[in-house]
């Protein structure tokens, strides 16, 4: 008995040694928000996961290269909406096994990624590969494996971001025919591990096919990585485009069922000229905003992961309640298979009884349906028991471990100001005269060498001249009233004021009363006002006291 008490004080000793190192070592897994989300997981988040069978009902375990890859963006659509044209644009390049036509012609999942050397490597030597996030679509089977490959190129857009190009979603008699693989799933699966999900839809073809339409359904968890874009707006009137985009917005909250409305870009996403060019402009305004959308992430790319991880974890634990539950209600000996009949037609008050117990949101569970038809092949006493500690160390992940990841994402983000997605048509509308809103608004006369203002002077100096200035200038009060006449928010006019009074005197002179009235009919006409005034506008009288 002495030997055994020996053996068993030692092996707390060396446990206790154990948990001190690793509380010791803690501060060291925070040193960078990647390293410390792998950790995680596997200290905590995983063995959970791997008791309670969550790999077999949710989703396969996640390996580091989940943790370490690029933003990834996943294009969805139906056939000839433009996904493959949209990747060529972006990149101002074509990639390998790329096909472009009318007809359904991507067939393939395609993940178009960095690599020094130009190729195509073939799905299943793609998931056999640790560097690649791919491995676990091993269990989608060979007839999506044939479906699968990756173009790898040089191309300096694909150095912050990984594009994943799908196959055209079928409508009408074509989506009968099977594809051989769970087609939903494998965009489930992509969606789970993507930054971004842009749906894209024909401008003048819009109807959402069955197949579509459950696409989107399966998609259901991952709204707030979700953009819409309605492409080849060109080829319609501005009354057409209204009209469609309100059928548009219609047919979608139909299927997604959210009270938030989606983001939908409008636009003609590829270099060619515009067929009706009315709303260039707004095409434009479109297109810059989506483009900053996906340049912001890799910025964002450490608290996307951070997010996931979040919700995985959540899932995770209502999983291994339901679970428990199921098998504290099975038999030991007779009925087995009865009873468990009787439980998963039962599993909607299984799941209430859960929320109540432990105060859980009913947006937490599982899709109850696909539920039951998962644990309709399980066999329930293989089933473990409830094991608190393991719960108990995946709430202390978020209740403790996430708050200290979550100061480490903020300074990362901070670190990463430059950093945003690069070259093909990212670089296209960055500077000069083809710049989004370049020579307009407050950036009207950028390029003239007389001073914009005066071009309206003499009419602004006729209000002046009736406000009797003393020595050349009006005071603040006097300019007041003048200035409220454009109805403009007493917060706009002050940020007028300031632009205005260049020489911060706290008058104005003929020259600064002209420019307060320009930068008001700026902002009259839906502009922005600038946050410094540009050198453009600066009065000439000024320009020297600026030097």
């Amino acid at each position: 008995f002495a030997r055994g008490g020996s053996a068993a004080s030692s092996r707390s000793v060396e446990v206790a040694a154990v948990q001190g190192w690793d509380r010791k070592k803690d501060p060291e897994l925070f040193q960078n928000v990647s390293e410390g989300l792998k950790r995680l997981y596997r200290t905590k988040l995983f063995p959970l996961e791997d008791t309670y069978h969550f790999h077999d009902f949710h989703s396969p375990a996640l390996e580091d290269a989940d943790f370490d890859n690029k933003p990834m963006v996943l294009l969805v659509g139906q056939y000839s909406t433009g996904k493959t044209t949209f990747i060529r644009h972006l990149m101002e390049q074509d990639f390998p096994g790329m096909r472009i036509g009318p007809e359904p012609t991507t067939d393939s999942f395609i993940a178009v990624m960095h690599g020094e050397q130009e190729g195509v490597i073939p799905g299943n030597a793609l998931v056999v590969d640790p560097k690649k996030p791919f491995r676990k679509l091993n269990a989608f089977g060979n007839a999506f494996l044939n479906r699968f490959m990756c173009a790898q190129l040089n191309n300096p857009v694909l150095e912050s971001i990984s594009i994943i190009d799908t196959p055209g979603i079928l409508s009408g008699e074509k989506q009968r025919i099977s594809r051989g693989y769970d087609f939903a799933a494998v965009l489930e699966w992509f969606a789970e591990r993507v930054d971004r999900i842009i749906l894209l839809f024909d401008a003048h073809k819009l109807d959402i096919s069955d197949e579509f339409s459950e696409v989107i359904k399966a998609l259901k968890n991952h709204e707030d990585k979700m953009r819409v874009v309605l492409n080849k707006a060109d080829q319609i009137s501005t009354q057409q485009l209204m009209r469609v985009y309100g059928a548009l917005m219609w047919s979608l909250g139909k299927i997604i069922n959210t009270p938030e409305v989606v983001r939908v870009y409008i636009g003609s996403f590829w270099a060619q000229p515009l067929l009706i060019a009315d709303n260039r402009k707004l095409f434009e305004a479109e297109e810059q905003d989506l483009f900053r959308d996906i340049q912001s992430l890799p910025q964002n790319a450490a608290l996307r992961k951070l997010n996931d991880l979040i919700k995985r974890a959540r899932l995770a634990k209502v999983h291994a309640y339901i679970i428990s539950a199921l098998k504290k209600e099975m038999p030991s000996v007779f009925g087995k298979d009865s009873k468990k009949k009787e439980l998963i037609n039962n599993l909607g008050a299984i799941y209430e009884k859960i929320q109540k117990e432990h105060n859980i949101s009913p947006g937490d569970f599982p899709n109850l349906k696909k539920m039951q038809e998962l644990l309709a092949v399980q066999d329930f006493t293989k089933f473990p028991a409830f094991k608190p500690k393991l719960l108990e160390s995946v709430e202390g992940m978020l209740g403790n471990d996430i708050a200290k990841l979550m100061t480490l994402v903020r300074k990362e983000e901070a670190a990463m100001t430059n950093q945003s997605v690069k070259g093909g048509a990212f670089e296209g509308t960055m500077n000069g005269p083809f710049g989004h809103g370049y020579g307009e608004g407050a950036g009207e006369g950028i390029d003239e060498l007389e001073w914009i203002v005066g071009r309206d002077k003499p009419s602004y100096d006729e209000i002046f001249y009736t406000l009797s200035p003393i020595n050349g200038k009006i005071s603040g009060a006097t300019a007041k009233k003048e200035l409220v006449k454009s109805k403009l928010p007493n917060t706009v006019l002050g940020k007028v004021w300031t632009l205005a009074d260049v020489d911060k005197d706290g008058y104005l002179d003929d020259e600064e009363f002209a420019l307060a009235n320009h930068l008001i009919k700026v902002k009259l006409e839906g502009h922005e006002l600038p946050a410094k005034l540009p050198a453009h506008l600066v009065p000439p009288s000024k320009r020297q006291e600026q030097n």
